[in-house]
């Protein structure tokens, strides 16, 4: 047999392995809330191919292959146990267990190391959360696209209904397709029908009620079978308390805004400040997608090296915000057409960094050039730190922290020496350390940092409305802190 033969050979058992795997993790989402993971990636709903990306993806991590052959038997041992909804990282499991000296079979330390998720400590399921979309554009249509794909067991969110402005005939057919393809996300994963005469789209089984209204202070929720839900609003039309508080209609809890909140709305950066919503607050806002992609970063240096001051430059896709040809804009750039220019514009991240970070003593400055690509932004993050330190130092600790710090699902690692912007289309990280482009001299370290801005941000939102619902299941092996 020759090493190709052996290569395939290989391929094909390693292909038969993932197979065995999709039916426990599919029957452990559904059945009992768990959500199997592997270095923070869901592995639910993935292909036979997808899950040994992943399981290869972690080499560039953690600097060595994991193998499927590695993972099966903690899978394995978690369909024997009784667990709670949770969140299971297989991929912490095994590199746990590979530094473990206690001579544990793969079962037993499998138990300990989830036992807050199974006996008298687990948590029980809970009803699920109604959920409005306030807006159907970029941002809402993925925000419905998660949501539906985490209706999983049906115990968690339920995206209930979505509001728009009509726009004429046919204007639920068009906003179906619209979720249905998209030119940078590609195909929606499942099945949409639309049913006009009861105003609805059905997604994967999910009923969305389509309703139109030109003022939130119109609508009574209650009169569609809505209560307690959380509206998230994706206009940005409203960003203060007063402006976002017309939300707060019968069957409205609370109000999630996907833009910078002004005045006191607090501005939640998921993995940083979440801890900090107060249980009676109603109104909140998830900042901007370049506050989610800078703050995490910049609070893990900050922990371990401490930053005296900073600035972060912003080269940003173009969004819905700049005109497609030159042609009139309040701003006197952005009025420029987006696909062919460098636009030099404002950001608030910079500003935003105080209220996500208020411990943080340094002054962040910052500005933004958006640039003719459609998705995929990068922070470039300047620092003057407090101690002296090396490249490898502030590379081994990043790629630490993206594996197993409180922040992993925030703070992404890529070494690949040919990593370019729309390799990470799709990524559910808040942002991503390009290890090849870290420069770090003395005192000084730059950091750049990829993140989609439309769908990384999506996922960060999904996160701090699971928090506030009280779906947010905790996650083992617990991250070390």
């Amino acid at each position: 047999m020759t090493v190709n033969d052996d290569s395939f050979t290989n391929w094909k058992n390693r292909e038969e392995i993932a197979e065995s795997m999709i039916p426990m993790i599919g029957k452990l989402h559904r059945e009992r809330d768990v959500t199997v993971l592997l270095h923070s990636r869901s592995l639910v709903n993935k292909s036979v191919v997808s899950i040994l990306k992943t399981h290869r993806f972690a080499r560039q991590i953690a600097g060595e292959e994991l193998s499927v052959t590695e993972t099966l038997p903690f899978l394995q041992a978690l369909t024997t146990l009784d667990l709670g909804p949770s969140q299971i990282d297989i991929g912490m499991l095994a590199a746990t267990y590979r530094s473990d000296d206690r001579g544990l079979s793969v079962e037993r330390f499998t138990a300990d190391a989830v036992a807050g998720a199974t006996g008298e400590g687990k948590i029980e399921r809970r009803e699920g959360r109604d959920v409005v979309l306030y807006g159907f554009g970029r941002i809402g249509r993925l925000v419905a696209r998660l949501l539906i794909e985490k209706a999983g067991s049906g115990n968690g969110l339920r995206l209930r209904a979505i509001v728009v402005r009509g726009g004429g005939q046919q204007d639920i057919v068009k906003r179906a397709s619209l979720l249905r393809r998209d030119s940078i996300h590609g195909q929606f994963q499942g099945t949409i029908t639309v049913d006009e005469a009861n105003s609805m789209i059905v997604a994967n089984g999910n009923e969305i009620k389509v309703i139109y209204a030109d003022d939130p202070t119109q609508l009574d929720y209650t009169a569609y079978g809505i209560k307690d839900a959380i509206l998230i609003d994706n206009t940005g039309k409203w960003r203060d308390r007063e402006g976002l508080s017309k939300h707060l209609r019968p069957g409205i809890d609370k109000v999630v805004l996907t833009a910078p909140g002004k005045g006191d709305v607090p501005n939640i950066v998921h993995g940083v400040n979440h801890d900090t919503i107060k249980p009676d607050e109603q109104i909140l806002s998830c900042a901007s997608c370049t506050t989610n992609a800078i703050v995490p970063p910049l609070k893990a240096m900050d922990d371990e090296y401490g930053v005296l001051r900073g600035h972060v430059e912003t080269v940003h896709s173009f969004t819905n915000d700049q005109n497609l040809l030159d042609n009139y804009h309040k701003s006197e750039r952005r009025g420029r057409s987006a696909p062919l220019n460098m636009v030099i514009t404002e950001t608030g991240a910079a500003s935003a960094v105080a209220k996500a970070l208020p411990d943080l003593k340094a002054r962040i400055t910052g500005s933004s050039i958006r640039v003719p690509v459609p998705d995929v932004s990068i922070a470039i993050l300047n620092l003057q730190l407090a101690r002296e330190t090396t490249r490898e130092e502030v590379l081994d600790y990043l790629r630490n922290v993206s594996l197993t710090s409180p922040l992993k699902r925030q703070i992404d690692f890529i070494s690949a020496p040919d990593a370019v912007s729309s390799d990470f289309i799709g990524s559910r990280h808040a942002s991503i350390v390009d290890a090849g482009a870290t420069k770090v001299e003395g005192d000084n370290a730059i950091l750049y940092l990829w993140y989609d801005n439309e769908f990384g941000y999506s996922c960060q939102v999904i996160r701090v409305v699971q928090y506030v619902s009280g779906v947010e299941y905790p996650t083992y092996p617990a991250p070390a802190v």
